[in-house]
Parts: structure tokens; C-alpha cells; sequence
């Protein structure tokens, strides 16, 4: 048996792989439509596409991980993810890209699998403490690889990036091989293909009409139908799962109150997080003559944001002690807490470069407390041949407020814009709206926080097999 540290370095590896994958076209995204030859709608496909997919794959994942064996599924997913890094490294234009970062999209199924093989395989007294770890590393992958991929893409070919995310793969998967065990906890039972479809095509139609309600019009057809459709499907697809002995997600342990309500502040925490990464580099990247930003780098200003990641890292073993000693819940409302300051922070003081430092370093403990806390909650509230699903259901939840962040942020962004030479640029009124905005939802996470039951709901005993 690996030495349980060396369990969750691994682990802990995989899940920055994952949030690199989030912030590898952040560099270039603005200079895909010159890159590719192609509109500027169509390139943002090149993003939208690894939404689409993580969300679809993570909640299916969780479950293919409880019954058919965790590191099995992580390793196919990370599989997944070295292939399309290695077809969008091969692919000079945009059918290619996109295909290649669907297929990316895989990986971040990782971090809800990696948690709940924590929970198989590590001894009780260290199990919050490596969830905390693991959760730190969805904010630390993306605040040291922004700085990363602006340099490779400022000097060597972009196509660079994609060799490197396969390369991450490649050495994740040796790791994971080599160092983390086989759980032989699984859960019983056929997979529900029909419910796992449902959940695809309903998720793609809501997710779709989130993202690309901006380009697309509010009230268009397409968003319209895309976004009721995907709506429809999801009822039809809940009340099918109800009814069948055998579901994809059990919704009855889902509609706990725990689960529910920690489900629920995700979606809040989720739109808060995704604010802060799109307000702030943009304030730190517009030229000074715009009256709304800092004129910096890409590469200065992703130092500026850094400090966000390195909080999250550094307070890890600190949420870990104190989700032993008091529970979980405390966490989600401390995190909470840090966002609400952040933001008020921000609203009252941006004038100076290290004000944003300070910001970001709230955000940072903000994120890393509120991160941590979520599968804690899940994983006390639900039996352990659950955790892989309902860690999955958790973070899609984290997605959609992430999506709804994207899609609200930017609308707003757009709507209070000034042309600048000839290009349209959001004004500091837009800025102070997205802020308020970003504020608002960390206090709606406050709320729910409250209300979150602390009492650690008995364990059930479930049928496994040996891996």
C-alpha cells in the first residue's frame, strides 16, 4: 500500500491538470478568430465546447466510478484528455481545436472521482484535510497556468499548449498507476444508459443557452428552444429517474436537505469564483486611457490574480483542521465571508494595482474555504457507494454557476461598454455592476449556508464487489 501522502500528491496533480485545462486558451482567446481563420462566434465554440463536455461527463463519471471502480474511471478520463490534446496539437484549424478540447473537457471529472477515492482509501483523520487539498487545486491549477500559457504562447507557436497539456496526461496517468490504489468498493447494479442520455442531452441544452445567450440574442429561437428544451428534458429526465430501481442519480439522496441546500450554495459560490476571473485581469489588462483599467500584461497581470491560487494551497491544512474540530459548514461560511469582504474590498478600493493584489488573496480564501467545504457536506450526508456520483452532481452544480457567471457577467460587461479605438471596452460603471453582482451571490451562499443541516446523516450499508 503507497504511503496515503503519496496518495494524495497524485491526486492532487490530477486536479491541477484539471483546472489547466480551464485556463489554456485564456492567452489567445482573443486572437483565435486571426489563428483559426474563422468568425469570432465560431471560435468561441473552442471554449464553450470543454463546458459543454465537463459538465455532461462529470455527474456520468461519478457514477461509472462507483460501480465499476474510481481510479478505473480517472484513468479514462485522463486517457481521454491526452487524445484530444493530442488531435488539437495536430489541428490547424477549427473543427480539429474543438473537437480536441471537447475531448479535454474530460478531465475535469478527476477532482470529484479523486475525492471520493480519498474517502475509499485514506485512513478517517486525513481524509478532510486531502479533500481540502484537492479542492485548493481547482483555483492553484488555473492561477499558475495563466502565467504559464501567456509565456509559451508569447514564445513558441500556441499549438505548444496542447503538447503540453498531453504531456501533463501522460505523466498523471503514470502516477496514477503507479501510486494510488485500486478501491474495492463498488456499487452493485446495471448502468442507466437511458438516464445518462437524458442528462446529456437536457444539460446540453440549458448549458448552451447560458452560454451562448450573449452572441445568440435572449430571445432568439435558437436560446429559446435550446434552453426550454434542455429544461423539458431535465423534468422528464427526473421524474424517469424516480421511477426505475437502478438510476443514474439517486435524486431521493440528492433532495436530502444537506445535499440539497450544499448543492444549491455551489451554483452561488460557483458564479461568485467565475466574477472575480473575469472582472479582475480584464480591469488589469485595459489600457489606462480607457479610464477603466491598469495597462498591464497578460503575463503581469496573471501575477497580479496568482496570489489567489497560492492562498488556496497554503490554507488547505488549515480548512482540514478546522472541518475536523467544528464540521464542514463552518468552512462554506467563512468562505462566504472572504468573498463578501473581496468584493466590498474591491467596490470601495481599485485605484492601485496591490488593491486587487488584496482582493485576490481574499477571493483566494474565500474559494479555498468554500471549495474545501462542499464535498465534505456531500460526503457526510450521503452512503459511501454514493460519494462518486454525488460528488459529481456537486461540482456539475459548482459548473452551472460557473456557466450562468459567464453568460450574466459578459452580458453585462457589454452592455455598459465604450468604443476604443475602434473596439468595444467595458467602463468602470460595468466593472462596479459586475462586482455588486459577484458580492450579491457569495451573500446568497451566506444564506443557504446557514440553513445547511451540521448533523452528519447515519451511513447505509451497500452491496459492493471486488474491483
Amino acid at each position: 500500500m503507497p504511503r496515503q501522502g503519496a496518495i494524495v500528491a497524485v491526486l492532487a496533480i490530477a486536479g491541477l491538470c484539471s483546472s489547466f485545462m480551464f485556463t489554456l486558451m485564456v492567452p489567445i482567446q482573443s486572437k483565435l478568430p486571426e489563428l483559426l481563420d474563422a468568425s469570432r462566434e465560431d471560435t468561441a465554440w473552442v471554449v464553450t465546447s470543454t463546458l459543454l463536455a465537463a459538465a455532461v461527463i462529470t455527474p456520468i463519471s461519478g457514477r461509472l466510478g462507483d460501480m465499476y471502480g474510481k481510479r478505473r474511471i480517472l484513468l479514462v478520463l485522463v486517457a481521454v484528455m491526452v487524445v484530444g490534446s493530442v488531435i488539437a496539437a495536430f489541428s490547424p484549424g477549427i473543427v480539429g481545436i474543438i473537437v480536441g478540447r471537447t475531448l479535454q473537457g474530460a478531465i475535469v471529472g478527476v477532482v470529484p472521482l479523486g475525492i471520493s477515492i480519498m474517502r475509499d482509501v485514506l485512513h478517517e483523520d486525513r481524509v478532510d484535510s486531502a479533500i481540502a487539498f484537492m479542492s485548493a487545486t481547482l483555483g492553484v491549477g488555473g492561477a499558475l497556468g495563466l502565467p504559464i500559457s501567456a509565456v509559451v504562447t508569447e514564445r513558441s507557436d500556441w499549438h505548444v499548449l496542447f503538447w503540453l497539456a498531453a504531456g501533463l496526461g501522460v505523466v498523471v496517468f503514470g502516477l496514477v498507476v503507479w501510486v494510488v490504489p485500486v478501491s474495492v468498493l463498488r456499487t452493485a447494479g446495471r448502468f442507466d444508459f437511458i438516464g445518462a442520455a437524458g442528462l446529456a442531452v437536457g444539460l446540453v441544452g440549458v448549458l448552451l443557452a447560458i452560454s451562448r445567450g450573449n452572441e445568440w440574442g435572449w430571445t432568439s429561437p435558437a436560446v429559446l428552444v435550446s434552453g426550454l428544451g434542455g429544461v423539458v428534458v431535465l423534468l422528464l429526465w427526473g421524474w424517469f429517474e424516480l421511477r426505475i430501481p437502478e438510476p443514474l442519480l439517486d435524486l431521493r439522496v440528492a433532495a436530502r436537505p444537506a445535499v440539497l441546500l450544499t448543492n444549491i450554495a455551489s451554483v452561488a459560490m460557483g458564479f461568485s469564483l467565475f466574477a472575480s476571473n473575469v472582472v479582475y485581469p480584464q480591469m488589469l489588462e485595459l489600457p489606462v486611457a480607457t479610464g477603466a483599467g491598469f495597462g498591464l500584461s497578460l503575463l503581469a497581470a496573471s501575477l497580479v490574480v496568482m496570489p489567489s491560487g497560492i492562498v488556496m494551497m497554503l490554507l488547505s491544512p488549515i480548512a482540514g483542521r478546522i472541518a475536523q474540530r467544528t464540521g464542514p459548514k463552518l468552512l462554506l461560511l467563512l468562505g462566504a465571508v472572504s468573498l463578501i469582504v473581496a468584493y466590498g474590498f474591491t467596490l470601495l478600493f481599485s485605484s492601485e494595482v496591490w488593491h486587487l493584489v488584496v482582493a485576490n488573496i481574499l477571493i483566494g480564501a474565500g474559494i479555498g474555504f468554500g471549495y474545501a467545504s462542499m464535498p465534505m457536506l456531500i460526503m457526510r450526508s450521503v452512503p459511501q457507494s454514493e460519494t462518486g456520483a454525488s460528488n459529481g452532481l456537486n461540482a456539475l452544480f459548482r459548473s452551472l454557476g460557473t456557466s450562468t457567471a459567464a453568460a450574466v457577467i459578459g452580458a453585462v460587461l457589454a452592455s455598459y461598454a465604450i468604443d476604443f479605438e475602434g473596439v468595444p471596452v467595458p467602463t468602470s460603471t460595468g466593472f462596479t455592476v459586475s462586482l455588486i453582482l459577484g458580492g450579491a451571490a457569495a451573500i446568497i451562499a451566506l444564506v443557504i449556508a446557514l440553513f445547511i443541516p451540521s448533523r452528519r446523516a447515519p451511513e447505509e450499508r451497500h452491496p459492493s464487489l471486488p474491483e
